[in-house]
């Protein structure tokens, strides 16, 4: 069964859940700023394991320190769906131990 795109409401009630978050042309987008760039790249290594358990990637972007996400679901033509705020939410839980903000 194909994932179901969120209705606009939908969308706002969840990003309210998420502060940091944002959607930006149809993709729910974060930053984040380390330490270094050694806490990045890890933080970057702990996302890369969470979208492996969730089989659910977004694009990211390693900066020196600094860390960013873009995320919509494909198999949905693109559209955000829960496997997104799903992933947003394990990212968002996973950034304190790294001391992402």
């Amino acid at each position: 069964m194909p994932t179901q795109p969120l209705s606009q409401k939908e969308i706002e009630d969840r990003l309210r859940e998420l502060p940091g978050w944002s959607v930006d042309s149809d993709r729910l987008t974060r930053a984040y700023r380390l330490a270094d760039h050694f806490a990045a790249t890890a933080f970057v290594v702990h996302i890369a394991q969470i979208q492996q358990e969730l089989d659910h990637h977004s694009d990211l972007t390693l900066g020196y320190n600094s860390v960013a996400l873009a995320v919509s679901t494909h198999s949905a033509g693109g559209a955000l769906t829960e496997k997104d705020f799903e992933l947003a939410e394990r990212v968002e839980a996973a950034a304190p131990g790294h001391g992402a903000n």
